[in-house]
């Protein structure tokens, strides 16, 4: 296994789910393309140029608080995953932070050709869980998605996350990041839930 794969999961009548640490320069024509998508407005990077996205993920690779890694099934690549620390985070400022927590973003590529894929999304938020969760022994998974995302609240509610608070996580603008406010709806999957026994 290469040392980018941090995370390598058989998901049984589905396939091997990998998690790899993102490239931010070689990644980035495919990243860039997922998030130019007018179904991926809600990641905050539509109009952005190709290099401009390579920069954000470079100034990330920086960053102890912030991953990027690529989701890949059977060797395809087919979502990208955000961690972060929360108290590292602007969420921090929206709700009480709980030792063992992590924060998560996760955009799945889209269908292709064939159309919508069933069970796709609870695979691979699966494999998420149990990398995060397990793999990085965490206690609590935070997600904080777009109040007008209904899809992204809608899934991660089937997958056994409980509904928070609807927030507003303030503007961020400081030399090398600017993230607009944002409504939001957190939801929690603690490991104990996800995992029992």
């Amino acid at each position: 296994m290469s040392d980018l794969h941090v995370h390598t999961q058989d998901v049984d009548d589905f396939g091997t789910v990998r998690v790899r640490v993102l490239d931010a320069k070689a990644d980035a024509g495919l990243v860039h393309g997922w998030v130019s998508e007018e179904r991926a407005a809600f990641w905050g990077m539509n109009g952005l140029t190709e290099d401009q996205v390579a920069e954000i993920y470079a100034h990330m690779d920086t960053l102890d608080t912030h991953h990027a890694y690529l989701l890949e099934k059977d060797g395809e690549p087919v979502g990208l995953l955000q961690t972060y620390e929360p108290e590292a985070d602007r969420v921090s400022e929206c709700y009480a932070v709980e030792p063992g927590d992590i924060g998560v973003h996760l955009l799945l590529a889209p269908a292709g050709t064939d159309g919508a894929r069933a069970g796709w999304s609870s695979a691979l938020l699966g494999a998420v869980a149990s990398y995060v969760l397990v793999g990085l022994d965490r206690r609590r998974v935070v997600v904080d998605p777009d109040v007008r995302n209904e899809k992204a609240i809608a899934r991660f509610l089937r997958q056994g996350f409980v509904a928070g608070e609807r927030v507003v996580l303030p503007e961020i603008d400081i030399p090398d990041v600017y993230l607009p406010e944002k409504h939001a709806q957190l939801a929690f999957l603690r490991r104990e839930v996800a995992f029992p026994g």
